[in-house]
């Protein structure tokens, strides 16, 4: 075997491993969970929704995620615009801070229309399933605060 061989397949050897752990790394320490994982996880499998709930449901979601896309697509668009200004001026110039405080108005709005969805969607449920979604909907806004 020529020593070109043998660092094609040390090379090769070291992918695999590399992958492998990256794999093993996954599966022994999984990063933590998304926010509103546990909230999604409340609302489609622990509450028990009837057919009218699941069906209002579904519809407030899809109407959300198209009012999220939006905002979001806003955001990036802001972000673009900060990218030029800071391009620009090199420093916290005017057009820098007229465009953090452009994209501070969007976060603003998603947030706003992310509590209103929450709303919505709790406005949906029976009483006996509120307390639940509220303990859901606190846990997935503190659980990064802890």
């Amino acid at each position: 075997m020529t020593s070109r061989t043998r660092i094609i397949l040390c090379v090769i050897a070291a992918f695999v491993a590399a992958i492998g752990g990256v794999f093993v790394g996954r599966a022994l320490f999984p990063g933590p969970a998304q926010p509103g994982v546990e909230l999604h996880d409340v609302l489609h499998h622990r509450l028990a929704l009837d057919a009218n709930q699941e069906a209002r449901l579904k519809e407030l979601e899809q109407r959300f995620a198209v009012q999220r896309r939006a905002l979001e697509l806003e955001l990036r668009a802001d972000n673009a615009r900060l990218a030029e200004a800071i391009e620009a001026e090199h420093g916290n110039g005017p057009r820098v801070a007229a465009a953090v405080d452009r994209s501070h108005v969007a976060m603003g709005e998603l947030q706003k229309a992310t509590l209103a969805h929450i709303f919505a969607m709790r406005q949906l449920l029976r009483p006996d399933q509120t307390a639940q979604f509220d303990r859901a909907v606190v846990k997935a806004l503190t659980t990064d605060a802890r």
